[in-house]
């Protein structure tokens, strides 16, 4: 079953490198990557596309699209196989899934910096909708949000996981999310990997103070103030 990865650290630890890596958007010296037991460099451009989606940290768009616009060329690499109405489809859903059929007519570099970030997220997951054994690589995706659709969206992810078996690999900085739904994760530290395994196993007292630099005492003490 497909399952929610998280991979942290402290910043410059190697993290987007990492997820750069196991995209193919960057090359690497050491090493192999597979996904669905095939060599990454094995796949042609088209099939990669349609068996994994890429959210980067940031994507400047100065031009007049619509949130609309941007959401359907997720649909780009189905273009020779699906009606335009079934990708117009596809993509008012997936700005539904996200809380953005507001936006749908909005150009998009007037959006907030969160609402640019949530039309993002639905046009990765118009790429691989209807879609199984297949893989969403987000950097930061959370990072623009407000609490409420911090919550949305990482639901929203888990839910892909269990129903559509999308593999979820997402660099986070939270570690309350982390716990809350990560299945797994992936501690880094100055571009290595720490520790790595089920969530609750890894992210314990000493993997934090040491991975991150920073007594468990002064984060317990921060989390205090909200009670």
């Amino acid at each position: 079953m497909a399952n929610v990865t998280a991979i942290l650290g402290q910043n410059g630890a190697g993290k987007s490198t990492l997820l750069k890596c196991l995209t193919g958007a960057m090359q690497f010296q050491v090493g192999s990557i597979s996904i669905n037991n095939q060599s990454i460099h094995a796949y042609s451009l088209a099939a990669l596309s349609k068996t994994r989606a890429v959210l980067s940290q940031s994507t400047a768009i100065d031009f007049p699209f619509t949130a609309f616009d941007i959401v359907k060329m997720g649909r780009h690499p189905y273009s020779n196989n699906t009606s335009s109405g079934l990708d117009d489809e596809i993509a008012m859903r997936a700005l539904q899934s996200l809380d953005c059929l507001a936006l749908t007519h909005r150009v998009f570099p007037t959006l907030s910096g969160g609402e640019q970030q949530r039309v993002q997220l639905a046009r990765v997951i118009a790429q691989l909708w209807d879609t199984k054994n297949t893989y969403l690589f987000l950097d930061e995706p959370t990072s623009a949000l407000d609490l409420k659709h911090q919550h949305q969206v990482l639901s929203l992810m888990c839910k892909l996981a269990i129903c559509n078996n999308i593999g979820v690999c997402m660099v986070i900085h939270d570690l309350n999310l982390a716990l809350r739904y990560a299945d797994q994760v992936l501690l880094m530290k100055a571009g290595k990997l720490a520790a790595a395994g089920k969530t609750q196993e890894v992210l314990t007292s000493n993997n934090i103070e040491r991975v991150f630099d920073i007594s468990l005492d002064a984060i317990l003490f921060n989390k205090r103030l909200f009670h």
